[in-house]
């Protein structure tokens, strides 16, 4: 079965957070717009539902009220000394690197509150760095926590689209997988591919690829927001860098099956330049979720300071590899341990303070936005409840009230034969006569110390210093933690309005790219690292940026 054609003034494959925006920029310009995934309907969204909902600001007012004082200049020397851009390619990445810093200190935060996007009152932060000042990591809290998590960040974009529906100016395909981008003398004119299968998948599960019949669209540009490949696990590895080691044979999936990053060699094919392939973001927190909603589902623990982090042989990371300081450098880290996986022993004490987990299913206060459910969740003592039902249920999990029970409990779980348990007691128990008074030369527990400073890391990040064995902190807890994919950081290469670029750099007439697609801008506008915040922002601009282009 093949259906009539179909035409729009502007087509936009994937509806992610970078395609609903590009879709209502579009719409806002008045024209005809076509909407289509390879998804059922439920998932309208895209990756953004599933997320926190963090996103970067430079100097918004919730920093002043916390008291934080940032700066454009701040916020560009943590940017460029993350993304550490080194190579040719990077030429519009940086372009976008600082386009996108002025849209986070301009009217970023104004344009999403004129939609009736809001945020949490305590700003975080994340990726700490620790290193020198013109290193990676963020200065000062920067992670904006959208009141609604990734859901309310969604909801306008989306609520604009499905207006637009109603009124008749846009079409939504939902079982449209695109296959090919047809090229009319050197212009990208529509797009082929195949119909799936009706399916009743709820959001996140994974759907039937059956086929039932074939497509054409013509459209006068064509805006690629697909989302990146993370939830392909063979494509992760084919691209993995040689400056991450050897890629882990086993990975979570922090991403539907549906990233699964099949428009780069559509896009490839015609003639689009993909660039930064080998840079990557993911996370060495995740944990096996006991209720998954996908294949190899994980969940990442944003974690406070204070857990004493293993590799698994047992031996203490590296400074300044603690909780929550630099992600990648961890994971480069790690991989040269030769196994996948490493632990965390902390206390419940500091899981009740200090484990966040990632996802809008995860944090249901902030994501229902109820205010008596968040005061009682993050304020009142125990753990929140997803958190509770991770120490219940989690298969990476385990309790025990002394550390020689601790001890051999991990000993016993998979992967524990190659701990060294000695070395183990010897961190923790060396950890915890650094405890006995304020001084220290431990660098972590200087740096909890320090961070207390801040009255939102205080209030609700960072537990009181404590002893691991201290018995009023409860027992003590092992984590075993695992490589999580998230995000691809290099995509199609763009220019400042999303055209996309081919070998020769020049735009390829009538084709766009937004979103992780486009390594959220130019190609890559991270660089090697990300300073949080920013992958969703990252869709917001680019998918800005490409949808108004694509509507002149």
């Amino acid at each position: 079965m093949t259906t009539t054609p179909l035409s729009a003034d502007v087509l936009v494959i994937g509806w992610g957070l970078a395609g609903l925006v590009a879709a209502s920029e579009a719409l806002d310009a008045g024209r005809r717009v076509i909407l289509v995934d390879q998804e059922p309907r439920t998932n309208l969204g895209g990756q953004a539902w599933w997320s926190f909902g963090g996103l970067f600001f430079i100097d918004s007012p919730e920093q002043r009220r916390m008291g934080i004082r940032d700066s454009l200049a701040l916020a560009t020397q943590d940017w460029f000394g993350t993304a550490s851009f080194d190579r040719p390619e990077d030429h519009w990445p940086r372009r976008w690197a600082e386009a996108y810093l002025q849209f986070a200190a301009g009217e970023k935060r104004a344009w999403l509150r004129e939609r009736g996007v809001t945020f949490f009152p305590v700003v975080g932060w994340a990726e700490r760095g620790g290193y020198g000042a013109l290193g990676p990591g963020n200065s000062v809290p920067r992670f904006h926590i959208t009141w609604g998590t990734g859901p309310g960040v969604v909801a306008p974009f989306a609520a604009a689209v499905e207006q637009g529906e109603r009124e008749g100016r846009i079409t939504i395909l939902p079982r449209h997988r695109v296959t090919e981008l047809v090229t009319t003398d050197g212009a990208v004119t529509g797009v082929r591919g195949t119909i799936l299968e009706s399916s009743p998948a709820l959001r996140g599960v994974e759907s039937s690829r059956s086929a039932i019949g074939d497509f054409e669209i013509s459209a006068g540009a064509t805006i690629v927001s697909s989302g990146g490949i993370g939830g392909n696990h063979d494509l992760v590895r084919a691209a993995w860098p040689a400056s991450l080691g050897v890629p882990p044979e086993h990975m979570l999936t922090g991403v539907p099956a549906y990233v699964d990053g099949s428009m780069h060699a559509v896009s490839d094919a015609a003639g689009a330049r993909l660039v930064n392939g080998d840079r990557m973001w993911h996370y060495v927190e995740g944990i096996t979720n006991w209720d998954p909603v996908w294949p190899s589902h994980g969940i990442r623990i944003l974690p406070g300071p204070s857990s004493l982090w293993l590799d698994a042989t047992g031996t203490r990371l590296p400074v300044p590899l603690f909780p929550g300081f630099d992600t990648l450098g961890t994971l480069a880290h790690l991989r040269r341990t030769g196994y996948d996986h490493s632990w965390f022993i902390t206390s419940r004490q500091i899981v009740e303070k200090e484990f966040a987990l990632s996802g809008s299913e995860q944090n249901p206060d902030l994501t229902g936005k109820d205010v008596g459910l968040l005061v009682k969740s993050r304020l009142a003592k125990g753990p929140t409840g997803p958190v509770q039902a991770f120490l219940d249920e989690g298969e990476d999990f385990i309790v025990e009230n002394d550390l020689e029970s601790l001890l051999e409990q991990m000993k016993r779980h998979p992967g524990g034969e190659s701990l060294d348990i000695d070395r183990v007691r010897r961190e923790v128990v060396a950890r915890d006569l650094e405890m006995d008074n304020e001084f220290s030369k431990d660098a972590q527990i200087g740096m909890l110390r320090s961070m207390r400073g801040y009255r939102g890391d205080r209030l609700i990040r960072t537990a009181a210093p404590h002893r691991l064995q201290d018995p009023a902190a409860g027992p003590l807890v092992a984590v075993k933690l695992h490589v999580l994919t998230r995000k691809s950081l290099g995509g199609i290469n763009t220019d400042l309005d999303g055209r996309a670029l081919g070998a020769d750099g020049e735009p390829i007439p009538g084709l766009y790219a937004a979103g992780e697609a486009s390594g959220f801008g130019g190609g890559g506008m991270h660089g090697y690292r990300a300073l949080e915040g920013t992958f969703l922002g990252g869709c917001l601009f680019s998918g800005r940026q490409a949808g108004r282009a694509a509507a002149r």
